[in-house]
């Protein structure tokens, strides 16, 4: 006789359709309200609820890009959860580059956005990962390859970065320009050999270690009684449709965050400038919406031991953040007639440089622990303060 599975009381049902569409739900209903607001002129209300809303279809895109992660293997399941956060990352300081018109001030805060959007991802998102998978399973084990790549191609990142930054005290705006130009095509060039690297010559590198593979068997094993009462249902929508579908869905949703960012930057601008926001503290709480969705999932992977997952995410994200953000943004800003110079101030460029010594030393033995997170999450605290200070 076949087992049914049990009948589902209508409150569980609701329970759990809230559960699972919650944020589509909120992004909905903020972004009619941020509408509704930015036509009053309520610029207060309307960049919040733009940036719930924005927040909630980023997590929406990062829930379907993790149903298409798992129908993947590493490293392309983490190219989809990183190439569409990136994606909303560049729609958001694209708004702000375009509302800026040039401006001193909106040209930082981009710029800010650029270096927070890497100091958020690893530090937030990897120190919070990997605190909590401390707390629950002690230590876990990574492939030491994937953080040893990681971290040298940050520093050359980061390096090449260095380039314009010091041609900015020359006061030679041209010859900035020329070297924001070419560095940006370096850094594109030196992506494609990445790609390479990670999807053709050494996909080994970005795989999972084998007691983390064990870990994770046993954490699915006694999740499976836990959902047995959702099993057959089939109640996430998404679960069901087609790779192709769900790659449809997310094009649309990313639109919508592109509309709704004209809106964050051009009240947000304003806003910033009437109660004196730092630059700083504007490019990093960008960067907090935009990566708020991997932090998410990157938290999940680690509570499932799939500590593997989470640094691919953290380091995946920080080195497309660079290689990819840049010169798009780049090409983006001069067709459209603005210039975009890569002179980023020497506290972005030591944050950067010692986020990536951090990580360096907190992951080359392959091994991580709560104490590490919570490392990663001090030095956050510390960026912060000064960026909300530094003018």
């Amino acid at each position: 006789m076949d087992s049914q599975p049990p009948s589902i009381s209508k409150g569980v049902y609701l329970k759990h359709f809230l559960a699972e569409y919650i944020d589509i739900i909120l992004g909905v209903i903020f972004s009619l309200l941020s509408f509704y607001f930015h036509s009053l002129g309520n610029l207060n209300l309307s960049v919040i609820f733009t940036a719930i809303a924005i927040g909630a279809f980023s997590m929406t895109v990062a829930e379907i890009a993790d149903i298409l992660a798992e129908r993947f293997e590493e490293p392309y399941a983490s190219f989809v959860l990183t190439f569409s956060a990136v994606v909303v990352e560049i729609v958001l300081l694209f708004m702000i580059i375009l509302h800026a018109t040039g401006t001193e001030q909106g040209l930082d805060t981009v710029k800010g956005g650029i270096i927070s959007a890497v100091i958020v991802d690893m530090n937030v998102l990897l120190g919070l990962a990997v605190l909590i998978g401390g707390l629950s399973y002690k230590e876990q084990e990574h492939n030491e390859d994937t953080s040893s790549t990681y971290t040298t191609i940050l520093l050359v990142a980061t390096c090449a970065l260095l380039v314009p930054s010091i041609l900015n005290y020359t006061n030679n705006e041209q010859k900035l320009f020329q070297a924001s130009v070419v560095i940006s095509v370096i850094l594109f060039i030196f992506y494609i050999f990445i790609f390479i690297f990670q999807t053709k010559t050494h996909k080994e590198f970005f795989k999972s270690t084998a007691k983390s593979r064990m870990f994770l068997l046993k954490k699915h094993k006694d999740k499976e009684s836990s959902e047995c009462i959702i099993q057959g249902n089939d109640s996430y929508i998404f679960d069901r449709l087609p790779s192709i579908v769900n790659l449809f869905v997310i094009f649309i949703l990313i639109f919508m965050i592109g509309v709704l960012a004209e809106i964050f930057a051009k009240d947000g601008m304003v806003l910033a400038k009437d109660y004196g926001i730092s630059s700083g503290l504007a490019g990093l709480i960008i960067a907090i919406i935009a990566v708020s969705p991997e932090i998410m999932t990157a938290v999940k992977a680690a509570k499932n031991d799939e500590i593997q997952r989470v640094v691919n995410i953290a380091m995946g994200a920080s080195t497309v953040s660079i290689m990819l953000t840049v010169p798009i943004l780049m090409l983006l800003s001069y067709s459209n007639g603005i210039q975009l110079m890569l002179d980023f101030n020497a506290f972005q460029v030591g944050a950067l440089l010692l986020t990536i010594i951090l990580a360096w030393k907190t992951t080359d033995n392959g091994e991580t622990n709560y104490f590490e997170g919570i490392s990663h999450l001090m030095f956050f605290a510390a960026y912060a303060t000064i960026a909300t200070l530094y003018h």
